[in-house]
């Protein structure tokens, strides 16, 4: 049967089993299989093998440079390209490409955030091969690059990135995980975290993006009344997608699959312009890495077709806001952890995965919550298409009704008809839905049937991060109760096991909620049960440097209390600077454009009202003058919130926050007065529709 097209476009742009098998020896190709799926050390013998390979199989795709592919703390990818080609004389060159250049580069440590880490003349720092995530060829127009995949640290050792901390809180995982499932006298083998990330995004024309400084400056829109018509009708959502931008869809699939990313469903969102692309499940380092390629393809993509897609999450005011789900699990010798058993042992376990979970979201809340802490979040969480910002889990009325039978003490099964007791490790469960497909979409952290959505991050964030934090919380709790496994009596053990996950589902069941997490009932019902309920950036941030906190990472050698408060440093400032840009841009914005339409169109209103008094005429004076009057209350209102936010600049972010609110509400407000032709910004019911 011959190879499909897809077949072959697949994966042809990664340097995977197949290519390793083609370009290496058998012995190496072995011994580079043993360390990215056993995580065994690298054998340094073989890198410079490997290296000749990769230049080989890079340059055969056109490949003329190469490069250490990172994620620094700004939140996005870096990349410094080196050319392959070395001059050797005056009329030749040699391809070079050593073990050396791969295992190892040297970009300036120092031009990086770094939260005090690395000051300007401390310029070191490292990239080192991440040999767990395969390299790529990333084309362009005139040529292509070998992306390496690489950790960053400093040249004292700390780190400098995203991918470290996450690589570390996985072995944290491996560790505890082993740990638990030893106590179940389950064989020694890896603990595999698993990341489906789906990501919305928005579509906007790029003719159009072109005439808002806003946009191109801060991503989303600081003005900008609602249309008549925005999401009300409900007719976007899974409707029929239109040819231009099943164009722009195809065309992102096909570049992600010679990527090896596994897209897999594409559709229209909620809002008007709104539309997500959701993968298949990897092993989690690798699906962040393919989702930070995800956002780069459909900015890119988004360019050729004449559009520009839009990651922010609450581009456009009053319609709904982009978010990135990271549905996250756990499996152990190729069992899902997360997936209710057919036995009363992997029920057992399952049950004992799922306290962790309960206690690490109860007690560590803070934490995962300021995993999603990010500028453009602010104005996505809490509002009506996305969870608050108080974290709880939604588990549905199955599985809650087993948790409440084990808390009380009376689990349920089914015996002829009867409820009666259910042992834990001994009984089965009653059946749970794999698939609760009538989740609840107000709640931050789901139960789906075999996994956990976590709904919160935003759609520009970095997964890593967010699956940082879970890790290292749930790893402290499996630990925990592996701990309390471990003293259990041989020939007790199933009754202790019981007894230990009841305590856990009294102590922290407090956190799950199947409820309307959008109502203020629960926020009120939330501050009752202790949880806490960060609304904003300064506020989840602060917990990180929370010695509870500086304590628990450092514990399970995911962050040491140096890099924890680095990070606090960089998002802080981070956060600061993008409230005052903004805050910069709208000030520019309503002076040097705005105000200017609105006197223009007060002026022009003054000279027909005095033309028409002068003809003698008696009829339309008093429409004028009340119209004239309008804009000129809406000019005073506009230049009294550009005064406020002028000294609002000189202040902290707060006080700018508030400037720009009362500044927006005087410029929407002159939106809706003045003439369409003289209003200078492209406005909401153009910018939402792609023709």
């Amino acid at each position: 049967m011959e190879a499909s097209p897809l077949d072959i476009a697949y994966g042809e742009d990664v340097f995977n089993e197949k290519a390793m098998r083609e370009y290496l020896a058998k012995d190496t190709v072995e011994t580079l299989l043993h360390t990215m799926n056993d995580r065994a050390p690298l054998d340094p013998s073989i890198a410079n093998e490997v290296a000749h390979a990769l230049k080989q199989w890079a340059m055969m795709r056109g490949a003329t440079h190469f490069t250490h592919w990172f994620q620094p703390l700004t939140g996005t990818t870096a990349e410094k390209h080196d050319a392959f080609f070395e001059p050797v004389g005056t009329a030749e060159t040699i391809a070079r490409f050593s073990g050396k250049n791969l295992i190892m580069g040297e970009p300036d440590a120092s031009s990086f955030p770094s939260g005090g880490l690395r000051c300007t003349f401390e310029a070191r720092g490292y990239t080192a091969w991440d040999v767990t995530s395969p390299a790529f060829v990333k084309r362009h127009p005139n040529g292509a690059t070998l992306c390496i995949p690489t950790v960053f640290c400093s040249y004292t050792g700390e780190v400098l990135d995203k991918k470290t901390p996450l690589l570390r809180s996985m072995q944290a995982m491996d560790k505890a995980v082993r740990k638990l499932m030893a106590c179940f006298g389950e064989p020694d083998g890896h603990a595999i975290i698993t990341l489906g990330a789906e990501q919305e995004y928005f579509l906007v024309d790029k003719s159009l993006y072109l005439k808002r400084p806003d946009l191109m400056q801060c991503g989303r829109t600081l003005f900008g009344a609602p249309p008549a018509r925005n999401q009300q009708l409900e007719d976007h959502y899974f409707g029929s997608i239109k040819p231009r931008v099943l164009a722009f869809m195809e065309e992102v699939e096909r570049e992600l699959w010679r990527l090896g990313i596994p897209a897999k469903t594409r559709h229209n969102e909620a809002a008007p312009a709104q539309f997500e692309l959701a993968p298949m499940f990897e092993e989690l380092n690798l699906a962040v890495d393919h989702n930070m390629l995800v956002m780069e393809t459909l900015r890119n993509v988004a360019d050729r077709h004449g559009l520009v897609c839009l990651l922010h999450e609450k581009p456009f005011a009053g319609v709904n806001g982009s978010g990135k789900h990271n549905n996250w699990s756990v499996a152990y010798n190729g069992k899902n952890l997360l997936d209710p058993g057919k036995n009363p042992q992997d029920n057992a376990i399952f049950l004992s995965v799922l306290a962790s979970v309960i206690r690490a979201i109860d007690l560590h809340a803070d934490m995962l919550r300021a995993s999603t802490a990010h500028f453009g979040n602010d104005y996505r969480l809490g509002a009506l298409e996305a969870p608050p910002a108080i974290i709880s889990i939604f588990l549905g009325d199955e599985l809650t009704e087993v948790i409440k039978r084990i808390e009380q003490g009376e689990t349920a099964s089914e015996e002829n008809g009867k409820v009666g007791k259910l042992r834990v490790g001994v009984d089965t469960l009653p059946p749970i839905p794999r698939d609760t497909s009538d989740r609840n979409r107000t709640s931050p952290f789901a139960f789906t049937g075999n996994k956990f959505e976590f709904r919160a991050p935003g759609s520009s964030q970095n997964c890593s991060g967010v699956c940082m934090a879970l890790n290292t919380i749930v790893a402290d709790s499996i630990e925990h109760i592996a701990e309390a496994i471990a003293t259990l009596p041989k020939a007790t053990f199933h009754e202790g096991l019981e007894r230990i996950i009841q305590e856990i589902i009294r102590k922290h069941g407090r956190v799950i909620f199947n409820g309307d997490g959008y109502s203020a009932a629960w926020v009120a019902e939330a501050e009752k049960r202790g949880l806490p309920n960060l609304r904003t950036v300064p506020e989840a941030l602060a917990v990180l440097l929370e010695e509870k906190n500086l304590a628990l990472f450092a514990s399970r050698g995911v962050l040491h209390p140096t890099e924890m408060r680095s990070r606090y440093d960089v998002f802080h400032a981070e956060y600061s600077r993008k409230v005052r840009l903004e805050g910069k841009v709208a000030l520019e914005t309503a002076r040097n454009i705005l105000e200017p339409a609105a006197v223009e169109e007060l002026g022009q209103l003054a000279h027909i009202l005095l033309e028409t008094k002068q003809a003698g005429l008696k009829n339309g004076i008093e429409s004028l003058k009340e119209k004239a009057d309008a804009i000129g209350k809406g000019l005073d209102a506009l230049h009294k919130g550009c005064a406020s936010l002028e000294k609002a600049l000189t202040q902290d972010a707060k006080a700018i926050l508030q400037a720009m609110v009362t500044l927006r509400t005087a410029a929407d407000t002159l939106e809706t007065q003045v003439d369409d032709k003289r209003w200078p910004l492209p406005k909401y019911r153009d910018l939402l529709q792609i023709h």
